[in-house]
């Protein structure tokens, strides 16, 4: 049996990669068109994985691998996924997130997957006030920036191919994540890569969001517990209990890398800036009882010092 992962060379992609090698021996499809914020080099080199250039949008493309594979199972990482991004030209989201995604599904239904897994993120929510409740599956969809609003018009467009058409899917939506192998772009990768080289970093507003931390392989052992409770066609929410201020997650990186709390700096906020992300993830844990195993200050280390052997000379 072949399974696609797309996105494979991305950050989470790349992390599922390395955590199927070691639980399945399926054959792996890797299909990624190495935007800026991915790397072929990611991608775990073993003769049970094979990686194809593919950019999702090119619906022949697309419909020749899968007709050439015939996969029984698609993961689907592939996305533009940079906020700041999504606003000065949303262009390219659409075109990736919601375009790339139904060309996807239709390639799935034409070679008759059993499963179609689409990764997403608890932004489709919107925002919380900081006393509200956690998000669960069942809160409205409220996305407030191009990236959002991207991401949750691709879950609809899932849960409409299975109503209309049939295809079997799950969708899980993750808080933050963060690990080994993140692109610089992201605040984690930043502030260390920043803070090594005496470099500011500027908070929006102060950095007072709040956001809820999970680890990349937390992530990947959640969606790997749904294959193996063969769960299908429902959506879980995957989080860490883990919420923090990022101006508070700044202050532990510094203080890991010894180095002072006044390279922080303070901007103005941007355009559809989400005050709060928690998740509510007891679903996920009821269907397959699969819990968090990383503890941040732990995880957070761990990513600290990948960094630092990378960039130290």
């Amino acid at each position: 049996m072949s399974i696609i992962v797309t996105g494979g060379a991305g950050f989470i992609g790349s992390n599922f990669l390395k955590f199927l090698r070691d639980v399945t021996d399926d054959k792996i499809i890797v299909l990624d068109s190495l935007t800026y914020a991915s790397n072929e080099e990611n991608i775990p080199q073993c003769p049970q994985i094979e990686f194809v250039w593919c950019d999702i949008v090119n619906e022949k493309h697309v419909n020749y691998i899968f007709d050439k594979h015939k996969p029984k199972k698609v993961f689907h990482f592939a996305a533009e996924s940079h906020v700041d991004k999504s606003i000065s030209n949303s262009n390219p989201f659409i075109s990736t997130n919601i375009n790339g995604t139904i060309n996807l599904l239709n390639a799935s239904l034409n070679v008759q997957v059993e499963k179609f897994h689409h990764i997403s993120t608890d932004e489709v929510y919107g925002s919380l006030e900081y006393d509200d409740s956690l998000f669960s599956e069942d809160t409205p969809y409220n996305p407030r920036n191009p990236y959002s609003a991207t991401k949750a018009s691709a879950e609809h467009f899932v849960t409409s191919w299975h109503n209309t058409y049939g295809l079997p899917y799950v969708i899980t939506g993750s808080s933050n994540n963060y690990g080994r192998g993140q692109h610089f772009e992201k605040l984690i990768p930043k502030v260390i890569k920043n803070a090594m080289e005496n470099k500011t970093t500027y908070m929006y507003d102060g950095g007072e969001q709040i956001r809820d931390w999970i680890h990349v392989m937390d992530h990947c052992g959640a969606i790997w517990s749904i294959e193996e409770k063969k769960v299908l066609n429902d959506k879980f929410n995957v989080g860490a209990g883990c919420e923090l201020q990022n101006i508070e997650v700044t202050r532990m990186i510094l203080d890991l890398l010894d180095k002072p709390h006044e390279l922080i700096g303070i901007s103005y906020d941007r355009p559809g800036h989400d005050k709060r992300y928690g998740t509510d993830f007891s679903k996920l844990t009821s269907a397959t009882g699969w819990t968090p195993s990383i503890n941040f200050d732990d995880g957070l280390e761990d990513t600290v010092q990948w960094y630092i052997d990378r960039l130290v000379k």
